[in-house]
């Protein structure tokens, strides 16, 4: 008994001893736990990409060129934000905003745009490339061609303005670059050629561009005033049209010529108007195939002169209006007076026509007037005056 009891003690011993030698051990080498247990934070974010910087050995030279006349122009290619108040069928006000381009052309803030941008506007804000806004006045128009011209007042900046092309020596392939914002989006440039030069374009009843130059760089809406530079970095048009059933370009932009445009701008800024040239006819109706013959003409074509301005050019020159009045069907004629046919050689078969022969003309000019009366054909002379 005495025997069992003592070897179950050396057990309890042996046990303890061992139990005591291995938490040594494991105190000693075994893997400790940290002494605070805190927040792990997150590994670091690995460092950004440097900006790839585009040298100018990385592009080829169309590239470069691009780069170098856009940076050059952008600051002069101005946002113009324009405000006028409408009224509704109740006769409520209504707040409306307009959206276009222009460009400046002096260091006296002057501004080039198109009428359409402008006409009715209120109140016209101007953001130029440098992001530097302006509150503009407006100068006057052209309305025939559709040219505006506004100006700022740069409180003494430093204005640089693009340099202004001539638009006589165009060629069909030429490379050209529009700036503008289209759809508000600021400075954005778009590229092609030029695909044709001298189209006669009517954009509106009494708006038309002469010689427009047609491009494919896309013009969309809000480009409308903005420039069309050539490869030098010069303003050859003002971007002014589309031709797209969609109303968003089709690849078939109009331009008005620079040259146009210069014209216009001197005599606004030195006159304070444009002088047009005027021919003194008051009324007028164009002639087609069917009025012919029901009104037994001679020619199935041109102008039938209604009335003449008293003591104007047509008049001093013996041009003859109409002398009776007939109704065709809801409409009421005076005929009986002089037919217009060409002017300088040049046909003329409707309203249009005459404004753009006169467009092309000085007040003072003398022009030569191919008229019919009572079925003769006959040449006057007339020398245009101002309107």
């Amino acid at each position: 008994m005495a025997g069992s009891r003592a070897r179950a003690i050396r057990l309890l011993v042996i046990g303890l001893i061992i139990g005591l030698g291995a938490y040594w051990i494991g105190s000693r080498y075994g893997q400790r736990q940290p002494a605070s247990v805190g927040a792990l934070s997150p590994p670091p974010p690995p460092k950004p990409a440097a900006a790839t910087v585009v040298s100018p050995e990385s592009l080829d030279p169309i590239e470069a060129e691009n780069v170098r006349i856009y940076k050059q122009a952008s600051p002069a290619v101005a946002n113009i934000v324009t405000r006028m108040v409408q009224y509704d069928f109740f006769m409520d006000p209504v707040p409306v905003e307009g959206a276009g381009s222009g460009f400046l052309i002096d260091t006296q803030g002057h501004i080039l745009t198109n009428y359409h941008v402008v006409a009715g506007a209120q109140t016209i804000q101007v953001t130029l490339g440098d992001q530097s806004r302006y509150i503009a006045k407006y100068i006057g128009a052209d309305t025939r061609n559709d040219i505006a011209l506004i100006q700022i007042d740069a409180h003494g900046r430093k204005l640089t303005p693009l340099p202004l092309g001539d638009s006589r020596n165009l060629v069909v392939g030429q490379r050209v670059l529009a700036i503008g914002n289209p759809f508000g989006f600021q400075s954005t440039l778009t590229t092609g050629v030029i695909s044709s030069l001298g189209r006669t374009v009517q954009t509106d009843e009494n708006t038309f561009i002469d010689e427009a130059i047609q491009t494919d760089a896309a013009i969309n809406r809000g480009n409308s005033g903005g420039p069309l530079l050539n490869t030098h970095g010069q303003v050859i048009g003002i971007n002014s049209a589309i031709f797209s059933p969609s109303g968003t370009t089709a690849g078939i932009g109009f331009a008005i010529p620079i040259n146009t445009a210069k014209r216009v701008a001197q005599e606004l800024i030195t006159k304070g108007r444009v002088v047009h040239a005027t021919l003194g006819v008051a009324s007028a109706r164009a002639i087609w195939p069917g009025l012919a013959q029901a009104l037994n003409l001679s020619v199935n074509q041109g102008i039938m002169i209604e009335r003449v301005a008293p003591g104007g050019p047509a008049a001093k020159a013996g041009i003859r209006g109409g002398n009776r009045v007939v109704l065709a069907g809801l409409q009421q004629l005076v005929i009986g007076g002089d037919i217009l046919v060409a002017i300088n050689g040049r046909p003329v078969t409707d309203q249009s026509d005459l404004t753009l022969l006169l467009n092309r003309a000085q007040p003072g000019d003398v022009a030569t007037l191919t008229i019919i009366r009572n079925g003769k054909k006959m040449d006057v002379r007339v020398k245009l005056g101002e309107q």
